[in-house]
C-alpha cells in the first residue's frame, strides 16, 4: 500500500490524511464544488474535483471514485464513515479494480450492514434481542399491522443505513404509516435503499457499543466500550470511553457478544457492535456499524491506538498492534459541533463560519473539516468538528472538556456549543452517583430548558453580531440583532432617525424556511385550512427531513414546489388568516 484513495470528505477526510502523512502514504482527495476549498481538499497530496453539488453526483458516485483511483494512481481505498462506507457493491468494486479495500469484507459489509440479517446472527450468537419483524416491512400498511401485534412504541429503521438516518420512533399507531413513508424517503436519500425493518422499542436505554478490530489472521479484539447515550433525533452528541457505570458482568456481555458475533463472518479492519442497556439491566443488541465511528478518537485516547492505522496496517494484511483486550487508560469525552440551532430544537444551521478559535491545553485534541471562511452547506452532514479531551479519570475528562467547551468559539453559523457548554455541568449527566442519561433524556427532560433559556440559543447566529461592552469594568459579551445595530449606527447611536435603519416588518402570514434546504414534499392542499401546530410540509437539510408546522390558523398557499431548494428565511407558503 503506498497511495490511499480517501472516497469522503470533512473531519473524517482530513483525519485519514494526517493518518497517511503519519504511516507514509501518499494521500488522495476528492471534492464537490463546495467543497473546493475545504481543509481536507488543501492539505491532501493530490486533490480531484467531482463536479455537482449533491452527494448522489459526488461522493456517492462510484464510477467517478475509482475513475479518481485509476487517473491518481491510488492502490488502496478508505471510505471514511457514512456515504459508501458500509456500501457492499463500493467495496466489492474497489476490490475488482485491484485495489486495495480499507474495510471489511463485501461478504461482510452485506450481513451485517443488513440490520435484519444482523439481528439473526446476533440470535445464533446468544445475544439477546427484543421482538422484530422477520425481514424488511414491505408496506406501510404491513408497518401497522406489526405496530397492532406487538404494541406501541416500535421504531421503525433503515435496514441498510445507521447514524439514526431513516429511523422513527412511533407511541401512536395513526402515526405509523407516515413513519413508515417518512423513514424510507430518509433512508433513500441517505444511502441509496429504502427498506426498513421494525422492533419493538425500549424506552429510555443507555447506548453502549464495543470497538472491535480484527485481522486476516483470525485474532479479534475489542478495544474496550463506549457510552453515547445523549442523542438527539437518534443521533449522538456525546460520546465518552470507556462507557461508565457498567457492572463488571455487563462489561464481559458486551465484550463476548461483539467478539463472537464479527468471528462468526470473518471479520477484518475496525468496525462496532451496539447495544442497547435497558434502565433494569437488560442488555440487547442494536447493530454493527462495518467501519470506523465518528467516536473513534475517545477509543483512541484510551488505548494509544491510532485505530486508521491500524486499519491501514490489517488491510495489508498485517496482525492487529494488540493480541488480548486492553485496559483503559484513564477517560475520554468526544463532543460533536454540529451547525444546528439549539434554540429552535436543534434545526440544521448554514452559512460562512466568520470565526473559527480551538480549544488547546493539556488533554485536548480537535477534529475539524473546517476553518474561518469555510461555506457550511446545506448538502451534507452538520458535523463541523469533534473535541476529545482525555483525563485521568471520567471527573478530570469532565473538568477538561468544560474548559474546551468554555474555550471553543465558531461566528456566523449556529452551533451546538451552548448546549455543550450547559450539558457537560448539569447533574443527570455529570454527577459521579448518577446512572448518567438515556437515549431520550434531550427530548423527555431537558427540551423544556433549551425552549425556555436564551442560553441555549447561539451566541452570534446568522442575523445576530456580538458585541463587547464593559459594565462597571466588567467584560460583558452581547449577542444582538444585526438590524438593530444597523439602525443605531445609522442614527449615529442615539436612536435618532431609527426609522430609516429599521428593517421591513415581516409578513405575518409567512411561513419561512428555518434552514437552507429541499422541500421534500406538501403535507397539505393548495387553499386547505389548518391549525396552528398543524404539519404543513417536509423540509430536507444534511440529511435529515423536518416536519414544518402551522404558525396560525388559516388558509395554506404555496409558494415554492416540492423538489425546490430554499434558503433561509425564504417564504415556502403564506397562511391567510
Amino acid at each position: 500500500m503506498r497511495k490511499v484513495l480517501i472516497a469522503n470528505r470533512g473531519e473524517i477526510a482530513l483525519r485519514v490524511v494526517h493518518a497517511c502523512a503519519d504511516a507514509g502514504l501518499a494521500s488522495v482527495a476528492v471534492y464537490a464544488d463546495p467543497d473546493a476549498a475545504a481543509p481536507h481538499a488543501l492539505l491532501a497530496d493530490e486533490a480531484y474535483n467531482l463536479p455537482g453539488s449533491g452527494a448522489g453526483e459526488t461522493y456517492l458516485d462510484i464510477p467517478r471514485l475509482l475513475d479518481v483511483a485509476r487517473r491518481s494512481g491510488a492502490d488502496a481505498v478508505h471510505p471514511g464513515y457514512g456515504f459508501l462506507a458500509e456500501n457492499a457493491d463500493f467495496a466489492q468494486a474497489v476490490l475488482d479494480a485491484g485495489l486495495t479495500w480499507v474495510g471489511p469484507s463485501p461478504e461482510a459489509i452485506r450481513v451485517l450492514g443488513d440490520k435484519v440479517s444482523a439481528r439473526e446472527l446476533a440470535r445464533r450468537a446468544g445475544a439477546p434481542l427484543v421482538a422484530g419483524s422477520d425481514g424488511p416491512v414491505p408496506s406501510a400498511t404491513e408497518a401497522r399491522r406489526f405496530a397492532e401485534e406487538h404494541g406501541v412504541p416500535v421504531v421503525i429503521k433503515a435496514a441498510f443505513g445507521g447514524g439514526g438516518r431513516g429511523m422513527r420512533v412511533v407511541r401512536h399507531l395513526d402515526d405509523v404509516e407516515d413513519a413508515f413513508a417518512s423513514a424510507q424517503r430518509e433512508s433513500r436519500v441517505a444511502f441509496g435503499r429504502d427498506e426498513c425493518y421494525m422492533e419493538r422499542f425500549l424506552d429510555r436505554p443507555r447506548h453502549v457499543e464495543a470497538q472491535v478490530l480484527a485481522d486476516t489472521h483470525g485474532t479479534v479484539v475489542v478495544l474496550g466500550t463506549r457510552d453515547c447515550s445523549l442523542q438527539r433525533r437518534h443521533q449522538k452528541l456525546v460520546e465518552e470511553a470507556p462507557a461508565p457505570f457498567l457492572t463488571e458482568d455487563q462489561r464481559r456481555q458486551v465484550h463476548e457478544g461483539a467478539r463472537a458475533i464479527c468471528a462468526a463472518v470473518g471479520y477484518v479492519g475496525a468496525g462496532t457492535v451496539e447495544f442497547l442497556l435497558g434502565a433494569g439491566g437488560e442488555l440487547t443488541f442494536l447493530e454493527v456499524n462495518t467501519r470506523l465511528q465518528v467516536e473513534h478518537p475517545v477509543t483512541e485516547a484510551t488505548t494509544g491506538i491510532d485505530l486508521v492505522r491500524a486499519q491501514f496496517a490489517v488491510a495489508d494484511g498485517q496482525p492487529v498492534p494488540v493480541r488480548t483486550d486492553p485496559e483503559p487508560a484513564g477517560h475520554a469525552i468526544e463532543l460533536r459541533i454540529n451547525a444546528e440551532d439549539v434554540g429552535r430544537g436543534f434545526l440544521p444551521a448554514t452559512g460562512t463560519i466568520t470565526t473559527f478559535v480551538a480549544p488547546s491545553g493539556p488533554g485536548v485534541r480537535l477534529d475539524t473539516g473546517v476553518r474561518q471562511g469555510s461555506v457550511v452547506s446545506p448538502h451534507f452532514d452538520s458535523l463541523l468538528a469533534k473535541v476529545i479531551v482525555h483525563g485521568r479519570d471520567r471527573q478530570e475528562a469532565l473538568r477538561r472538556a468544560r474548559r474546551a467547551a468554555n474555550e471553543m468559539e465558531i461566528g456566523g453559523v449556529a452551533t451546538v456549543l451552548p448546549f455543550h457548554r450547559a450539558v457537560l455541568r448539569d447533574p443527570d449527566f455529570s454527577a459521579p452517583d448518577r446512572l448518567g442519561v438515556h437515549t431520550t433524556w434531550i427530548e423527555h427532560e431537558f427540551a423544556e430548558r433549551v425552549a425556555a433559556d436564551p442560553a441555549f440559543h447561539d451566541a452570534a447566529p446568522a442575523g445576530r453580531r456580538r458585541v463587547v461592552v464593559d459594565v462597571d469594568g466588567r467584560r460583558v459579551v452581547l449577542g444582538l440583532p444585526a438590524d438593530l445595530l444597523a439602525g443605531l449606527a445609522a442614527s449615529g447611536g442615539d436612536g435618532a432617525g431609527t426609522d430609516d435603519g429599521a428593517a421591513a416588518p415581516a409578513d405575518a402570514a409567512a411561513l419561512t424556511a428555518p434552514m437552507g434546504g429541499t422541500v421534500v414534499r406538501w403535507l397539505v392542499e393548495p387553499g386547505e385550512q389548518v391549525a396552528r401546530g398543524d404539519a404543513v410540509v417536509l423540509l430536507e437539510a444534511m440529511k435529515t427531513e423536518t416536519r414544518l408546522v402551522a404558525h396560525r390558523d388559516g388558509v395554506v398557499e404555496p409558494r415554492v414546489a416540492a423538489g425546490e431548494h430554499v434558503d433561509t428565511g425564504a417564504t415556502l407558503a403564506v397562511i391567510e388568516a
